[in-house]
């Protein structure tokens, strides 16, 4: 592959990595689905490459940093929503007492979720 080429497809690599961050916090889910394929595309174009210029290797490296840091986005995203999952899960209510002041199970399944009243 040409390098010419590759600097092409480093340049559009990098664009694509940050309109798939952009999506992400806008949350169009089919927007960062296409740059998320394109993104796969280029990256198989770009796996063949075996030397890179050494013009090419700052951008290497920032492309490298924009996609870590939209890891590190998506990770703590996921993480968070696992947390409200969990949080929305628990019971509302633990326990009751009863007039003998001993804790009783309460029978609520305490899911906020679940839909029932």
């Amino acid at each position: 592959m040409s390098t010419g080429k590759t600097h092409e497809y480093l340049v559009r690599l990098h664009k694509v990595i940050i309109d798939e961050r952009e999506c992400a916090k806008k949350l169009d889910i089919t927007e960062m689905a296409r740059a998320m394929g394109e993104k796969e595309e280029l990256l198989q174009y770009l796996s063949h490459v075996e030397t890179l210029d050494e013009e090419d290797g700052p951008l290497a490296e920032q492309i490298r940093n924009e996609n870590r840091r939209n890891a590190f986005l998506f990770s703590a995203t996921l993480g968070w929503i696992r947390d409200m999952m969990e949080f929305f899960g628990k019971r509302t209510v633990t326990a009751t007492y009863s007039s003998s002041a001993a804790s009783v199970p309460s029978h609520i399944n305490g899911r906020l979720l679940s839909g029932k009243v």
